[in-house]
């Protein structure tokens, strides 16, 4: 009997601490990522906000970004990603997290961050951007993320979900995979915290 618990415990795939919610600018990142954290009661962080200014500057001035200018940034968003972990919190980030060696930084051995790609064409996304205000990439520069994407690999055990359904099919295809539902414990409820 005890073993039998055993292995039933084993088969449940284990609560990430972070989701990494990835994609081209335009995907939907943050509007998936938000109502993700919003279904699971988690934490959620938009890496846009860990730019330095120099690296928004270029943007709006329709300059693409080299892999110097991220370095920066990249370490900003895994130092988030290391404290929620510490913290005993859990969080998702929306992250573009376009090349492999990008996700090495965030992930790198990890086991407790799993990474979610919003998979979508051009031509989709380009009319996304099209009709979107305020925000400091401009649609000039959507064929530079395209050109730089690594999509990732099966090795990063990535959960890939097509972009054109709406935000709250994606957010439960998403779910689906990872076995949670929208019920899953909040990181106090976990903890013993206001039980």
């Amino acid at each position: 009997m005890a073993q039998l618990e055993t292995q039933t415990v084993a088969a449940s795939p284990p609560v990430p601490a972070v989701l990494i919610i990835m994609g081209v600018s335009g995907c939907g990142k943050s509007t998936v990522g938000a109502l993700l954290a919003s279904s699971l009661r988690w934490e959620f962080e938009d890496a846009d906000w860990f730019h330095p200014v120099s690296n928004v500057d270029k943007m709006h001035n329709g300059i693409a970004l080299t892999d110097e200018d991220r370095w920066p940034w990249l370490r900003a968003v895994a130092a988030w990603i290391d404290k929620t972990r510490r913290s005993g919190e859990h969080g998702v980030i929306a992250c573009s997290a376009l090349k492999r060696r990008y996700r090495d930084v965030l992930i790198g051995d990890r086991i407790d961050v799993r990474l979610v790609y919003l998979k979508g064409d051009e031509a989709l996304i380009a009319r996304r951007i099209a009709t979107r205000h305020e925000h400091f990439m401009p649609r000039s520069l959507l064929h530079s993320q395209f050109a730089a994407l690594e999509e990732p690999g099966l090795d990063e055990n990535p959960i890939t979900v097509p972009i054109e359904p709406q935000p709250r099919a994606i957010v439960a295809r998403i779910l689906s995979a990872l076995k949670m539902a929208e019920e899953a414990p909040t990181s106090s409820q976990q903890s013993g915290a206001g039980a």
